[in-house]
């Protein structure tokens, strides 16, 4: 096989609101971070650790404008993009890098919005009926209707 691959798939919820950029000739870009974490059990303590990894994330045009419209901070996103590493001068003159997933693909897992709209639907006075026994309909307990 003579060709590489450079694929990246994340689940994580949004370290913050997405921050948009826009360019003269209408084009923008949406940036914002992404958690992801590991949980696993230290066997030596049997203390359960959790380690969280921070991605940057990059989404460009009219994907960029609907994950600022429908997205904010905590909310679950599915990304699917590549690795893409950049260098630029900081005033200071120094040289700064990092490291950017650029997105191709994206889903909406769980948005606040969604979560908000769910809850005003509910009623919290309707209960359900958790009994799953049927009904006697006044008969005896021991009476058989055959």
């Amino acid at each position: 096989m003579n060709g590489t691959l450079n694929k990246v798939m994340l689940i994580g919820h949004l370290g913050d609101d997405v921050k948009m950029h826009y360019f003269d000739a209408g084009n923008c870009i949406g940036r914002f971070q992404l958690a992801t974490n590991e949980v696993y059990i230290n066997k030596t303590t049997n203390e359960r650790i959790v380690s969280t990894e921070w991605h940057n994330i990059v989404v460009r045009n009219k994907a960029a404008e609907i994950c600022e419209k429908y997205l904010s901070k905590g909310d679950k996103i599915y990304v699917e993009g590549r690795i893409k590493s950049r260098q630029w001068q900081a005033e200071d003159g120094s040289t700064k890098h990092t490291v950017e997933i650029q997105v191709t693909e994206f889903t909406f897992l769980t948005t606040k919005k969604e979560t908000e709209n769910n809850k005003q639907i509910q009623h919290p006075d309707a209960t359900k009926n958790t009994n799953f026994d049927t009904p006697n309909k006044g008969l005896p307990i021991n009476d058989l209707p055959f």
